[in-house]
């Protein structure tokens, strides 16, 4: 049986490389819905994004909903000095013939969590988690009916890379990030210390221009603004990419290592908002609430990317 998702997002091209894997692997991914989120970009951006990127795969029969314009109790904070003013830059993306979807994504993700059978439907993480988060204040009894969270999110060994202790998707939203963690769900964490392992190095963005289709052509375009910030800030031989480590897990979890942990968010402290305070060995007896992955094979991780954008028209 196909693996059911509904996508938290709010592209970004690490996240639309991350969409257009998910798209690649029809046979293992029913997409039931992506719930696009203020993060990157504002919203009306974000909910503009998904519909060009279903655009681009030739999967306009997925829906998308626009979820919160914010976060629950914070002002946003965005990232276009990464991803530019559109927070899709790069490629010439189809202006989109579909329309957002009627209804609130919080709305969406609690009628289809009650509609799906129990344990079957899977979160996948790309964003701040504010709509989910939304979802589980409104409607807790939807907890035990989610099979797992799949998220990047968090940092540990690495720390920061939008303060010097917080990663971009739960400093945004970090009381959601706490909501989320708390709710018993099982969930697993794919956090800097291994995307920051997984490096778009030019023979790797060339791979992706060198399968010739528009999805491959356009991801290594998307990439190849973006990773300006990243080459000029960590000086590496190629930018991590995040966001596919969420579906490469759920395609490949043996190209990953890791351990059930506790993670909990700092919600506090101005100094180190949104810090996930990682238990790795085990200190404290708080409840191993996470699989916290830490390491990933590179070269596994960049085949699978590109066999699955290989699939795309």
């Amino acid at each position: 049986m196909k693996r059911k998702l509904i996508i938290l997002t709010d592209p970004g091209q690490d996240q639309a490389a991350a969409i257009l894997m998910i798209l690649g692997a029809p046979e293992i991914f029913d997409v039931l819905g992506m719930v696009a989120t203020a993060g990157n970009i504002d919203l009306g951006y974000t909910t503009t994004n998904c519909l060009k990127l279903l655009e681009l795969a030739g999967r306009t029969d997925i829906p998308v909903y626009a979820g919160c314009p914010r976060p629950m109790m914070r002002d946003l904070v965005t990232a276009e000095h990464v991803h530019g003013p559109t927070g899709l830059d790069g490629p010439q993306l189809p202006e989109p013939v579909t329309e957002i979807a009627s209804g609130h994504g919080v709305e969406f993700i609690i009628h289809t969590l009650r509609e799906q059978p129990a344990g079957e439907v899977t979160i996948c993480g790309l964003s701040p988690l504010t709509n989910l988060a939304m979802a589980l204040v409104q409607a807790p009894d939807i907890a035990p009916r989610i099979r797992d969270i799949v998220a990047m999110a968090g940092a540990y060994f690495e720390v920061g890379n939008i303060t010097p202790s917080a990663e971009f998707n739960v400093y945004v939203d970090p009381e959601a990030a706490d909501i989320v963690l708390n709710a018993g769900i099982p969930m697993t964490m794919l956090p800097l210390d291994v995307t920051h392992q997984m490096l778009s190095t030019p023979d790797r963005l060339s791979a992706m221009r060198a399968l010739g289709n528009r999805c491959g052509v356009a991801t290594a375009e998307m990439l190849e603004f973006s990773e300006s910030f990243d080459l000029n800030k960590y000086g590496w031989e190629g930018a991590p990419l995040h966001g596919p480590c969420v579906p490469a897990f759920m395609l490949q979890p043996e190209m990953f290592e890791g351990r059930q942990i506790n993670v909990t968010v700092e919600t506090g402290s101005q100094l180190t908002r949104g810090m996930t305070v990682a238990d790795w060995w085990q200190i404290t007896d708080r409840e191993r609430n996470v699989f916290y992955v830490r390491n990933g094979d590179a070269e596994a991780y960049y085949a699978l990317l590109l066999k699955c954008l290989g699939n795309l028209p």
